[in-house]
């Protein structure tokens, strides 16, 4: 009897152990599948969309000079390199400068990765700026050469006496070269003409062309800040009132840029005008270009700033271009909220090119709104849209004497690769043409 209650006592001992130590392996390997490392996430939907539209490479190189500031030896990152998603607020260390966080940078988050690619635009090719000026020139010349005909007809007459020079004058003032640049070009023509006496037409002709050249300036550093400078990219400020065609502008430099194998980024800075983000957003997706932006309305302009040089940081891009609102110049609390926009993204990178966008058809009253902006930011360049229309060319001599900054870029037409480097001689040309 004994011997049979030690089997079963044996029985269950070994019954307890045996499940004690199934259980222990069960335990064990449930908490080595919880140690196991995740797998790797997709894609956000935004990221897809970027990867699968920022591909395009084009083969010819644009005139338009981008070296201004950046090391030449050192490679461009590749296109198709991803952007990373900013989700940093805006630096709160001085109140005045404070702005909040972006709202979310778009509506593609809460897409399927693959849908975001499926609905990503046809990308189009963009035109090289390499031989815009010679396509556009007639534009150009149209919109001169009636300054350039009334002064070839006045000097072509048989003597050159006082009421000669009053209507060459009157002529320079009328196309808005201004006083001063007027004054020295009616001097060195006198000053030629008493040396070699009774000049030919063809002479004359040469002599004008000499001083319109030397008014204009060609020896202006008319370089665009568009690469990368160390490791961060290239900061543009755009400014500029209402009409001028700002955003369109942004949109055409994002197109030629592209066309020079630039990691570009856009940001929607202007939050103020109606549908302004929606139309960078489209300029920026046909080139395969990301917009950074706030679907908000009247969101904080400089947060958006913020945003976007921070995530053309994080993603290498070469050229962050950043478009501000269309500022009315004869407010002063717009032109302060322009200066802060200014300091707020100064806070993590230098801003190395702020162009200024003038109608050149506003003459001088495009000249007061360029002395206004040039006190609220440090603007390096202007750009000059309609430029093919009834401008009065001598707006280019104007505006760079005022400010001291070259005329940088002309727009010429509608068209979405008629922006255009600013050549003096060309223009010169296209003036006495």
């Amino acid at each position: 009897m004994s011997d049979v209650l030690w089997e079963i006592v044996t029985l269950i001992v070994l019954v307890v152990v045996g499940g004690g130590l199934l259980l222990l392996g069960l335990l064990r390997g449930g908490l080595g599948r919880k140690k196991a490392a995740p797998p790797v996430a997709a894609p956000s939907a935004r990221e897809a969309k970027t990867r699968g539209a920022n591909t395009y490479q084009a083969g010819s190189t644009a005139t338009i000079d981008t070296s201004k500031g950046a090391e030449p030896s050192r490679p461009s990152p590749a296109q198709d390199a991803p952007v990373a998603e900013s989700s940093a607020p805006a630096p709160t260390d001085a109140p005045a400068d404070q702005a909040t966080p972006a709202s979310e940078l778009t509506s593609d988050e809460a897409r399927p990765a693959d849908e975001a690619v499926a609905e990503a635009p046809d990308i189009e090719q963009p035109e090289s700026a390499r031989g815009r000026m010679t396509r556009l020139r007639s534009r150009l010349a149209g919109s001169n050469n009636a300054m350039g005909r009334g002064l070839l007809s006045v000097l072509s007459g048989d003597k050159l006496d006082d009421a000669v020079w009053e209507e060459v004058e009157d002529t320079l003032l009328g196309a808005d070269l201004g006083v001063a640049a007027t004054t020295e070009i009616v001097d060195g023509l006198k000053r030629r003409v008493q040396v070699d006496g009774s000049p030919s037409a063809e002479q004359l002709e040469s002599w004008l062309h000499a001083e319109l050249l030397a008014q204009v300036d060609p020896t202006m550093d008319r370089r665009i800040a568009a690469s990368r400078i160390g490791d961060r990219p290239a900061v543009v400020m755009v400014v500029g009132v209402n009409g001028t065609g700002k955003t369109t502008t942004v949109g055409k430099l994002a197109r030629v840029l592209v066309a020079e194998h630039k990691n570009v980024v856009l940001g929607a800075a202007d939050t103020f005008r109606a549908a302004a983000a929606d139309q960078l957003e489209t300029w920026g997706a046909r080139v395969g270009v990301p917009t950074v932006r706030s679907d908000k309305d009247g969101a904080d302009p400089a947060a958006v700033a913020f945003d976007a040089v921070k995530q053309g940081i994080d993603g290498e891009a070469d050229v962050v271009l950043v478009d501000t609102a269309g500022r009315l110049h004869n407010k002063v609390g717009l032109m302060d909220e322009l200066s802060k926009v200014k300091r707020v993204i100064e806070k993590q990178s230098p801003i190395d090119e702020c162009l200024l966008v003038l109608d050149a058809t506003t003459g001088q009253n495009g000249m007061r709104q360029a002395e206004i902006f040039a006190q609220a930011v440090n603007v390096t360049g202007v750009v000059l849209t309609k430029l093919d229309g009834t401008a009065k060319g001598g707006i280019v001599v104007l505006v760079q004497r005022e400010l001291g900054v070259p005329v940088k870029l002309v727009g010429l037409g509608e068209g979405a690769d008629d922006l255009a480097p600013f050549d003096a001689n060309a223009f010169v040309n296209a003036v006495l043409d």
